[in-house]
Order: C-alpha cells, then sequence, then structure tokens
C-alpha cells in the first residue's frame, strides 16, 4: 500500500480537503471553498493524500499568526490511521516550511493519540485552548445602552474597517500569545468576518469601542462559532462585551442557530469569567505544540 501525496488545485481538491477537515473536526467550522481560495497566497500549501486513488488524508503549511513560525497540519481520517500516513503528510509539509525559510513549526492538537504523534518529531505543548459552548434558546434582545450604540456590521459597513483600527489592532496585543498577533487590513476583512449581518460593533459617537459577533457555518447552519471579541481598554468595565454577545445570541436564536462556542486561550481569565457568566459551558482542550526545524525524523 503506497500513499500518494499531491497538491490540492482544483474546487474538488478543495472539497477532498474540506471532507477530512470535517470529518476529524465537526466540532469547528471548516472554511467554504470560496473562503480557502480567499485565503491563498504565496507559500501557502495545501495536500491530499490518496490511497488507491482514495483520499485519506490531507495537510495545510501556512505562516501563522504571528508571523514568527510555519503552522502546520496533517489530518487523517479515522479510518486509515496508523498507516504511515500522518507521518508522510507531516514529512512534506516540513519539509515545505523549510524550504520557505521558518525554522520553528506549530501545530494544534485535541486528543492523545495525535499530541503523542506530534510528540515522536519534536513538537512541545506551549499554550492551550478551552472550548467554551452555549445552547441558544430564546435570546432576549439586552436592554439599548445608553453610553453607546449597538449596531450590525450589514448597517453600517464602514465600521469594519474602523474596528480594524480602532479595536483590534490595540486589542490583539492583549491575547496570550508570546508574540502579538500579526493581522493586516486585508486579513481582517477576509478571515475575520463571513457575514456582516451576524457582527456587531458598539460604537461611542464616531469611534468603534467594541466589537463582537458570529462566524456562520454553511456545512451545520445550526451552530455558529463566535468571531473576535474585544473591547478597548476604557470602556472595560462597562458591560460593553456583555451586551455585544447578548446581541449576538439574540441574533443567532431569531435566526435559527441552536449553539453556538467559542476558543478561550489559557490566560484569558476575564473572556472565560463572562462565557461562564453568559451561561457557556466547557468542551474539549486544544493544545499548542513547537517544534524546531527541520523537524526530528521519526
Amino acid at each position: 500500500m503506497t500513499t500518494s501525496i499531491r497538491t490540492a488545485i482544483t474546487d474538488a481538491d478543495y472539497e477532498a480537503w474540506r471532507a477530512v477537515r470535517i470529518a476529524i473536526m465537526p466540532y469547528e467550522r471548516c472554511p467554504s471553498v470560496a473562503e480557502l481560495r480567499e485565503l491563498d497566497r504565496p507559500g501557502r500549501l495545501m495536500l491530499l493524500a490518496e490511497i488507491d486513488g482514495e483520499v485519506v488524508g490531507s495537510g495545510l503549511a501556512d505562516r501563522s499568526g504571528d508571523g514568527e513560525r510555519a503552522a502546520l497540519a496533517a489530518r487523517v481520517h479515522p479510518d486509515f490511521r496508523l498507516r504511515g500516513v500522518g507521518t508522510d503528510l507531516l514529512r512534506v509539509l516540513a519539509d515545505h516550511a523549510v524550504a520557505q525559510g521558518y525554522d520553528v513549526a506549530g501545530a494544534s492538537v485535541d486528543d492523545a493519540g495525535s499530541r503523542l504523534f506530534a510528540e515522536r518529531f519534536g513538537f512541545v505543548e506551549r499554550n492551550r485552548e478551552v472550548e467554551q459552548l452555549r445552547k441558544i434558546g430564546d435570546e432576549p434582545r439586552p436592554a439599548p445602552p445608553t453610553e453607546y450604540a449597538i449596531v450590525s456590521v450589514a448597517e453600517r459597513p464602514e465600521l469594519w474597517a474602523a474596528a480594524y483600527h480602532q479595536v483590534a489592532v490595540p486589542t490583539f496585543p492583549d491575547m496570550d500569545h508570546p508574540v502579538a498577533l500579526k493581522v493586516s487590513e486585508d486579513d481582517w476583512e477576509k478571515e475575520w468576518i463571513n457575514d456582516p449581518a451576524a457582527m456587531f460593533v458598539a460604537v461611542a459617537g464616531d469611534e468603534v469601542v467594541g466589537v463582537a459577533g458570529l462566524m456562520l457555518d454553511s456545512d451545520r447552519p445550526e451552530r455558529a462559532e463566535v468571531a473576535y471579541t474585544a473591547v478597548r481598554r476604557e470602556w472595560r468595565g462597562k458591560s460593553v462585551a456583555a451586551t455585544l454577545k447578548r446581541t449576538s445570541m439574540a441574533w443567532a436564536a431569531e435566526h435559527g442557530i441552536t449553539e453556538i462556542y467559542t476558543w478561550t486561550q489559557r490566560g484569558n481569565d476575564a473572556m472565560r469569567r463572562l462565557n461562564e457568566h453568559l451561561g457557556f459551558t466547557y468542551g474539549i482542550t486544544s493544545i499548542s505544540m513547537r517544534a524546531p526545524l527541520p523537524l526530528k525524523r521519526d
């Protein structure tokens, strides 16, 4: 049995890549083919692994959110694990990352088997994120605030660019990352919103002071991921984040969404407590791991 590794090129390839991702990670939204095409850029590599013409695994090599390392993901369908497919994928991805000039690779795992696999190649734990989930039922809209207004990006599209400069850029350093995220304005437009009607901003006068909303899932429309939630420092302690989140939860209820979820990093205790206050419960844990490149050979 020989594994064939090839680059995903066509839309059909991208759908096959998505099918593997969805089979392995049904709890997290997968970008659509159109969204994946938007993410294409030099140095980004998407792979398919095949056995006898059947797609059994997928791979991704890209730059990390902070731009400091390569982000690698080698995924194998549960029915084809322990056959060397993951090793073959990871080697191709790691060699590509080295060719791109990276000397450190990052990966995320959320089960014991995947962690053991990563450790064989020199990956060690660096951080953790916990999943928080909230069932959506009857969700009344919060009372209108007096110091600011809540509007959707669909109502005022120009506010999304303003939110990048006035909220996102100042608050990215507050996230529990060794190096602050490097998100361009183009990335913000492509990757951090997928339906303006489901994204909300808090506006005081001419200034955006907070942002929160939902990333909708076309494969599982009954579920949605909580989008980036942040409030400018001088506006914290005024229930801005809670009001934004309650607004998005009410919107979810109005549009047939029955569950929302988010990932909260270790160290972000304030957001975890807010989510707990809003009725979120805990799910799985995702472990961020890193390894020097070239990878240790198994």
